[in-house]
C-alpha cells in the first residue's frame, strides 16, 4: 500500500472563516484540521410548535421535535442535537444544511429522524411497492456546497428518500427528482458518520460528491429502491470507510469513483476495511454492477478484510472507465455462496480487472482455472461449483445456507451476525492496513475515534471491537 494512507501531523485548529478560505486541496489532504464551530446561537429550540424555515441553536436532550416543513441551517450557524432527541418529519419535509449540523446521539440514547405513525416491516421477500422503507416519506439531510461539517453519531435515519422537488433541489444544486437520504458535497468539508443506522430509501442512500469522510461502524438496512448505491463516493472524496454492516442493498454497498472531480479537488482516495455485506445487489444484473464494493474511474485506495454473503456479484475493480489500479490494493476478502449462481459471480465479467488474491477466502486458486483472465474475463469464465457453501462464517444467528429465496432478507430483524468463537473468519484479517485520517478527532466536532483494522474478517470482531450494533 502507499505510505501516505495514514498521516501523523499535529492537529491545527482553524476558525470557520479559515475553513472556507483558499487553502489548497493538495495541502488540505495532507493535514488534519480541528474544526472549531461557533457556539450554537439562537438558544434552546422550543418543541411547542412544528418547525420550518431557518433554524439554529440546540435541540434539547430527550425532547421530540416536529418538522412541519423544510428547515435550513444558514451559513455560519450551527444546529446541535443533544442525545435522545426524536425528530418527526411531516409533509415530506427535509433538512437543508448550509452551515453545520451535529447530531450527538449516544449508545444509551440515540437520536432518531423518522416519520410518525410509520413502522418497519421485516417480512422476507416483501415487494418494494408494499414496503414502507421504499416509499420515500421525507427528504432527508441535504448539505449544500457551503456546509463545512456534518456529524452524525448514534443516529437513526429512517424512511427518507422523497424527491427534493423544485425548491430544495436547486437550493442544493441538485435536480428536483434527486432523492438521496444524505447528500454531502463540500470538498473542504468534513462528513463524519459513526455508530448510526439508515433504514430504507429510494435511490443512493448517501451521495458524497466531495469531502473528507470518516464513515465508521454503521448499519444500513434496505438501502435504495429499484436502484441506488449505498455509500456512493464521487470525485474529490477522501477518507476511511470501515466496520459498516450492509443488508439488502439495491446496488453497491460502498462505491468509489473519481467521476466529477472538481478543479482543485483531490483524487478520490478511499481506504475500506472490515465491513460485512449480506444479500447485496438485490436489483443489479450480473456484468453491470457490484453488490458489495466497487472501485472505478480513477479512484485509488484500498479494501481489505471484508465479508460478502450471498451478494449477487462479488467486489469489482472496473477497467472501463478504469480505476487507479496502480494505487489500489486489496486482499483478505471473504465470499460465501449458497448456490452456484452466486459463486459464479465471485469474479464477475463485464469491463472489470479484479485480480484474485491468495489471501482471499475461499482461496480463488481452489475454483478458478489456471491463468484466469482477470483483466477482462468473459461471461462463464469458470465453474464455481467447488466454492459453493465453503467456509461457513458461523454467525451467531443467521443460518447458512439460508433455506430461503436469494435476497429475500433485506433487514437485520432478530438475526445476529456476530461471529461464533470457531468461525473461520477469525484471525484472517490484515491488520497492517493504514486508515486515511483526514477528519478531526473530537467528541463533538469530529470522529470519536478511527477504529484500526481488525484481526477478524467482517465488521464484528470477536474481541468486541468494530461495529457496536
Amino acid at each position: 500500500m502507499k505510505k501516505n494512507k495514514i498521516i501523523f501531523i499535529p492537529l491545527l485548529a482553524i476558525a470557520i472563516g479559515f475553513l472556507s478560505s483558499c487553502t489548497k486541496m493538495a495541502e488540505d489532504k495532507s493535514n488534519i484540521h480541528v474544526y472549531v464551530a461557533p457556539p450554537p446561537s439562537g438558544g434552546d429550540i422550543p418543541t411547542s410548535t412544528p418547525l420550518s424555515g431557518s433554524i439554529k441553536g440546540v435541540m434539547l436532550a430527550g425532547k421530540t421535535y416536529t418538522l412541519g416543513g423544510d428547515i435550513n441551517v444558514p451559513v455560519g450557524d450551527t444546529l446541535l442535537i443533544q442525545e435522545g432527541v426524536t425528530i418527526n418529519a411531516t409533509n415530506s419535509a427535509g433538512i437543508i444544511v448550509h452551515g453545520v449540523l451535529v447530531s450527538l446521539g449516544t449508545e444509551a440514547h440515540p437520536n432518531v429522524f423518522t416519520v410518525p405513525g410509520v413502522t418497519k416491516n421485516y417480512t422476507p421477500n416483501l415487494p418494494l411497492a408494499d414496503d414502507s422503507a421504499h416509499i420515500g416519506l421525507w427528504r432527508g439531510i441535504m448539505c449544500d456546497t457551503s456546509c463545512p461539517m456534518l456529524v452524525l453519531k448514534w443516529t437513526h435515519i429512517d424512511f427518507a428518500g422523497a424527491a427534493y422537488g423544485d425548491v430544495d433541489g436547486p437550493a442544493v444544486e441538485e435536480k428536483p427528482g434527486t432523492s438521496f437520504n444524505v447528500l454531502f458535497q463540500n470538498p473542504n468539508g468534513y462528513f463524519i458518520m459513526e455508530d448510526s443506522w439508515v433504514y430504507g430509501g429510494t435511490d443512493d442512500c448517501m451521495r458524497i460528491s466531495n469531502g473528507k469522510v470518516a464513515i465508521l461502524r454503521n448499519t444500513f438496512e434496505k438501502p435504495g429502491g429499484s436502484g441506488g448505491d449505498c455509500v456512493n463516493m464521487k470525485g474529490g472524496t477522501v477518507g476511511t470507510v470501515a466496520y459498516n454492516f450492509f443488508i439488502g442493498t439495491a446496488y453497491n454497498g460502498q462505491k468509489a469513483s473519481n467521476k466529477g472531480q472538481g478543479v482543485g479537488s483531490p483524487q478520490t482516495d478511499i481506504v475500506m476495511y472490515n465491513s460485512t455485506f449480506v444479500n447485496g445487489g438485490v436489483q443489479i444484473v450480473a456484468g453491470a454492477r457490484a453488490g458489495g464494493i466497487n472501485f472505478e474511474q480513477g479512484a485509488e485506495g484500498a479494501f481489505f478484510n471484508n465479508a460478502f454473503i450471498n451478494c449477487r456479484v462479488g467486489y469489482r475493480v472496473v477497467n472501463n472507465p478504469v480505476a487507479d489500479t496502480a494505487n489500489l490494493t486489496y486482499g483478505n476478502n471473504y465470499q460465501w455462496a449458497d448456490s452456484l449462481v452466486i459463486a459464479n459471480q465471485f469474479f464477475t465479467y463485464g469491463g472489470v480487472c479484479t485480480k484474485p488474491q491468495p489471501t482471499d477466502l475461499p482461496n480463488p486458486a481452489s475454483y478458478l482455472p489456471t491463468n484466469f483472465p482477470y483483466q477482462n474475463p468473459p461471461a462463464n469464465a469458470y465453474d464455481g461449483t467447488s466454492a459453493v457453501q465453503k467456509l461457513n462464517p458461523m454467525f451467531v444467528n443467521y443460518p447458512l445456507p439460508t433455506g430461503r429465496p436469494l435476497f429475500s432478507v433485506t433487514a437485520v430483524g432478530s438475526y445476529d451476525f456476530h461471529l461464533q468463537p470457531n468461525s473461520p473468519l477469525i484471525g484472517k484479517g490484515n491488520m497492517n492496513v493504514k486508515p486515511l485520517i483526514v477528519v478531526p478527532i473530537d467528541p463533538v466536532y469530529g470522529a470519536t475515534e478511527i477504529t484500526p483494522p481488525g484481526a477478524d474478517i467482517g465488521c464484528y470482531q470477536i474481541n468486541g471491537t468494530g461495529n457496536q450494533h
